[in-house]
């Protein structure tokens, strides 16, 4: 299991339901301006934000690289494919990576992955994406919480360093025979100074709005456009 697979077993016990349907509605309302007809959602998750897409007669693809998440996709009858973007065929409208998906990615990793959206965007299309803010990271994020329901037991220890936030989850499961199992993964988020998103080749940042999804301004919106 790789640690975004744990991430994807253990999500519905981190209590982010509330602020994932908050960012759906941002996304949604800031793409309404641009008509668009095809999307690609990069880290799409269980495909929450795909359905809503398609409700509004938009033609959606997802990526992701949790399996796990993947796969509950297809489930849904949603095109999913678990693979990196740079391996996606065609080209769309818009192109969405909702909830820190590019604080996962270290900066090398993050413009070899902006030139690559540039490159699957039609000519004027778009991409909007979110970050954490430096507040969001050292006094959001960081600390530790637990959750637990009949069956498992969550923990995660979040520490903010020199830049990088740490997380520790951990995780048991109870089965029919009451016997536990233990997963156990770190996941590393990092901090992006807007600075680096201005000084893309391939994609022009036309705005950026900071805005409170936990607490006061600990988000970052960033959209832009194909150059």
């Amino acid at each position: 299991m790789t640690n975004l697979d744990l991430y994807a077993k253990a999500e519905h016990l981190l209590g982010i339901e509330e602020a994932t349907e908050a960012l759906y509605d941002l996304y949604r309302s800031e793409l309404d301006e641009y008509k668009i007809k095809t999307l690609l959602d990069v880290g799409c998750g269980r495909g929450g934000f795909m359905q809503r897409m398609i409700s509004d007669g938009v033609s959606c693809k997802g990526v992701d690289l949790s399996a796990v998440m993947v796969d509950e996709c297809k489930a849904e009858g949603l095109d999913a494919e678990c693979i990196d973007i740079s391996e996606v065929s065609g080209k769309y409208d818009a192109i969405v990576s909702i909830f820190d998906v590019l604080n996962f990615m270290d900066k090398e990793s993050l413009v070899k992955f902006l030139d690559a959206v540039s490159e699957k965007l039609n000519d004027d299309g778009i991409f909007i994406a979110d970050i954490n803010t430096l507040y969001g990271f050292s006094d959001v994020a960081e600390g530790t919480m637990s959750n637990e329901t009949q069956n498992e037991f969550l923990v995660v220890d979040a520490r903010f360093e020199n830049n990088e936030l740490e997380t520790k989850f951990t995780l048991f499961e109870k089965d029919e025979n009451l016997n536990y199992t233990k997963y156990q993964d770190t996941i590393v988020q990092y901090f992006h100074k807007i600075q680096i998103f201005q000084k893309l080749t391939g994609l022009k940042l036309v705005e950026k709005q900071t805005f409170s999804l936990y607490d006061t301004e600990d988000k970052t919106l960033l959209i832009f456009k194909r150059r």
